[in-house]
This record gives C-alpha cells, sequence and structure tokens, in this order.
C-alpha cells in the first residue's frame, strides 16, 4: 500500500504513547523488539502520508528513555525500510491476500522484511522480536498473522528475492513513474543515478574562515580521531559521519555541517564586499551563513515559516554572523521589500528534493508526478517576483536540490524566455548551467546563474 496523501491524522502513538496490553510485561528499552516497534511507528508514520522528520520529532518526544543504542538501531532500520519501501511493497503483495489497514502493524511488517534481508544471520531472532513487538500493539489476530506473514516469508525467501529482483520498483528501490522520469532524461546513466540514491549519504563539513583556518581544523578534527579529508578551499569529507556533537568546533561556530554541493552556491555567486544581497527562501541557513563567511555582505534572509526562520537566527548566531531575517513569502514583494534593488540573489527554491532523496527517503514515496509539475508552477511564479528586486548588472543564482529537468534547465529557459533582459551567464567550464548529480561526495543539486540587463 502506497503512502497515503490524505492528510489524515498522525497514527497511534505519534502524539501519545501505545498503552501495554494488561497481560504483558513492558517491553525491555534495551531490546531489538522495542527498536522494532520505534521503526515500525516511523514507517507506518510515513506510509500515512506524513513527512519522516515529523513523525521523528514525535517519537523522540514519546521515547524519552530509549538508550542510544536502541535509538541507533531503530534509525538504522527506519532509514533502510524506507530506502527499501518498494521491495518491502512487492514483498507484501505476494504475503498478503490484501493490504494492511493497521499502519502501525504495517510498517512493523515491512522493517521486519528489510531486518531479514540485511541480517539473514539473525532471521529466527528478528522473528521471534517482530512478535513480541506485535503482541503488544496489535488487535484481534494481527499478532497471528505478523508471526504468519514472517515464517511464510522465511520459508519461500529466495522465491521473494528473485522476484522482487525481476520487478523494477522492487529492484531499484524506487516508484515506477521517477524510474520513468530518469530513465527518459539519462538513458546512459539512469541506473548508476537511482543506484546512488539509495546509498548512505556523505557527510561534508564546511570551516567558518572568520573564527579558524583549514589547517586548524583539520587538525583539531583529527585528534579528536576522525578522518577527514579536504575538499574544497573551505570544505573536508568526513570518511564516516558521526552526530553533530561529537564535532569539536562545532558549538564554537568553527564549523558546520553542509554538503559539498551545497557549499557551491555561496562560491557561484560572485560575491564582493558591501553588496546587497537577497537570499529568497533562506532555512535552514546554511547558504546565508557561507555567504557571510565569504564576503562583508548586507543579506536580508527571507523564509515563509516563523520556525524555520527562527533556525536560521540560530545558526547564524552560532557562528557570530547576523543578517535581516524576515518571516515572508519571496513572492508577496510588497510585504517585506523596501524598494532598493538588491546586488545579488539567492533564488534557491522548493523543489521536489529528488536530489537528496537518500538523506529523506520517504520523499520518494511521499512524492508525485503530479508534485513536480506543482513545484514548477511555484518556482515559476518566485522567479519572475524576484526579478525586479534585482539591479541592473545585478546577479541572480537559481538553486534546486532536483535532478529532473521540468525543475531545473526548462524552469530557467522558460523563465530567459519570458524575460529579454535576462542573460543567462556560463559558469567557469563555459557552460550556462551546472549540475551535480548524486555521488560519494555530494549530494544532487542544480545551479543556473542569471544577469539583469539594462
Amino acid at each position: 500500500m502506497r503512502p497515503s496523501r490524505s492528510g489524515q491524522a498522525s497514527p497511534r502513538n505519534a502524539s501519545a504513547p501505545r498503552p501495554a496490553q494488561p497481560t504483558l510485561p513492558p517491553l525491555p528499552l534495551d531490546s531489538l523488539a522495542m527498536a522494532l516497534t520505534v521503526a515500525g511507528d516511523a514507517v507506518g508514520y510515513v506510509r500515512n502520508g506524513h513527512a519522516l522528520n515529523d513523525g521523528l520529532t514525535a517519537l523522540w518526544r514519546h521515547y524519552p528513555d530509549l538508550p542510544a543504542a536502541t535509538r541507533g538501531a531503530a534509525q538504522d532500520m527506519i532509514y533502510g525500510t524506507l530506502r527499501d519501501y518498494g521491495r518491502g511493497e512487492f514483498m507484501l503483495s505476494r504475503l498478503l491476500q490484501q493490504p494492511l489497514s493497521d499502519p502501525t502493524i504495517d510498517g512493523l511488517l515491512r522493517v521486519a522484511l528489510h531486518r531479514l534481508e540485511v541480517r539473514a544471520d539473525t532471521a529466527h531472532t528478528v522473528v521471534d522480536q517482530t512478535v513480541e513487538a506485535a503482541a503488544r500493539i496489535a488487535r484481534g489476530g494481527l499478532k497471528g498473522l505478523v508471526n504468519g506473514v514472517l515464517r511464510n516469508a522465511l520459508r519461500q525467501w529466495n522465491e521473494l528475492v528473485a522476484a522482487c529482483d525481476r520487478n523494477e520498483e522492487a529492484s531499484l528501490r524506487h516508484p515506477q513513474w521517477w524510474i520513468d522520469r530518469v530513465r527518459r532524461a539519462a538513458p546512459e546513466t539512469w541506473r548508476e543515478q537511482l543506484a546512488a540514491a539509495n546509498t548512505h549519504p556523505p557527510m561534508s563539513l564546511r570551516i567558518n574562515r572568520r573564527r579558524t583556518s583549514m589547517a586548524a581544523a583539520l587538525q583539531m578534527l583529527e585528534a579528536a580521531g576522525h578522518e577527514v579529508r579536504q575538499l574544497g578551499e573551505y570544505a573536508l569529507h568526513v570518511a564516516k559521519p558521526v552526530p553533530v556533537a561529537s564535532l569539536p568546533g562545532f558549538t564554537e561556530g568553527l564549523l558546520s555541517v553542509q554538503d559539498w554541493g551545497a557549499q557551491q552556491a555561496a562560491a557561484l555567486l560572485d560575491l564582493a564586499d558591501g553588496q546587497r544581497v537577497l537570499d529568497a527562501c533562506a532555512a535552514p541557513g546554511g547558504k546565508t551563513a557561507h555567504m557571510l563567511e565569504l564576503a562583508d555582505v548586507q543579506i536580508t534572509a527571507l523564509d515563509s515559516d516563523a520556525t524555520r526562520a527562527s533556525r536560521v537566527e540560530a545558526q547564524l548566531a552560532r557562528l557570530g554572523l547576523s543578517a535581516q531575517i524576515k518571516t515572508a513569502d519571496c513572492r508577496q514583494t510588497a510585504s517585506w521589500w523596501d524598494g532598493r534593488p538588491f546586488d545579488r540573489i539567492l533564488a534557491d527554491v522548493p523543489c521536489s528534493a529528488s536530489g537528496v532523496a537518500r538523506r529523506h527517503p520517504d520523499i520518494k514515496w511521499l512524492r508525485t508526478a503530479a508534485d513536480v509539475a506543482r513545484f514548477a508552477t511555484q518556482q515559476a511564479e518566485i522567479l519572475d517576483a524576484l526579478w525586479p528586486t534585482l539591479a541592473v548588472g545585478g546577479k541572480m543564482l537559481y538553486v534546486t536540490c532536483s535532478i529532473f529537468a521540468e525543475e531545473n534547465s526548462l524552469q530557467v529557459s522558460r523563465f530567459a524566455a519570458r524575460h529579454a533582459d535576462c542573460r543567462r551567464l556560463a559558469f567557469a567550464d563555459g557552460v550556462p548551467e551546472s549540475h551535480w548529480l548524486p555521488g560519494p561526495e555530494n549530494d544532487g543539486f542544480y545551479f543556473a546563474l542569471l544577469e539583469k540587463l539594462a
């Protein structure tokens, strides 16, 4: 069953802990059964059509006493299950006579099937612990159903896996519309692009050059036991991703976590001291901060959501930087613009986020083809609204974290056709746009630089 887009309320336990059945003792907090329970809740939340980040926030709030190991195991299973959602979907379609109406039990089964595939050596423990979890959350005969489904899966495992490998959605771990779109756009590399979206994302750091140097940062991180290597003038790749809290210098504002691809934006905008700059869709503030680290510019940072705007403020405060932060829809210029044109505009617009799907695997299953068209319409509105605020001779950098042409090259070409005073500028390699596909060091991004003519 695909994730619902009905906007229904959060599943059970998203807002309150699940009461245990009175005849059963609670699950030990350090047990695999507890990790499976938490993971099943999160996957069920996504299946109900909600974003994973929201579900995780609720889950960690209502399981505050989870040991770090249990929380880590649950998170690993959540992300793995969602990356493999198409595979679990296919397996369940062969193991069940009809889709389950209970999203929590459905999520629990998907997590268990994922665990069986990646940890085949613990198969019987996984089944036993999943049944233990189901006994405390299932209604009616669902505990028996969970037991039966998983034992049936083990009996026919080789056949199930072989069938998955013959099915595109199951083997490529993407919805069919996404597969078809990438295949049409990149007939020679489409398999590699889809495979990259199923991998674990890399971790990159950005050095705050106003507070430290590359040499000092390298020494500090290596002394703390982190294996890092330099990517660019101010960028580092961390060989093994770690919690932010374990990074020396983070709290002190010496460095930030920012994808290597995302770090290209500030450099491509051709900043100079004294310029007025607009960051039109600023949250969470990484690119805003990077621009302020690179040049003494006056930045107006907008975001349409007050909570997200507050994250920009917090990030700048940690780094010792400042900007004029406003909560506003950048399309409604009358509500925030003072009429003075900007020398530079960063239009990092809302998009399908198809280039960062490995960081947000729920995206693959919550997005639809219609969403791409909806985002493209919104992007066009943003570009048309921002263009009058750009000074003659000024430059606008258009950015998405999408791999789809409708949001990238086609969007920019259509904008340029509508505006005779727009000129597309070439980057250092001589091309008028830059595609960064997901790779071992970066996520997927698109950049186009536009100059306003007289």
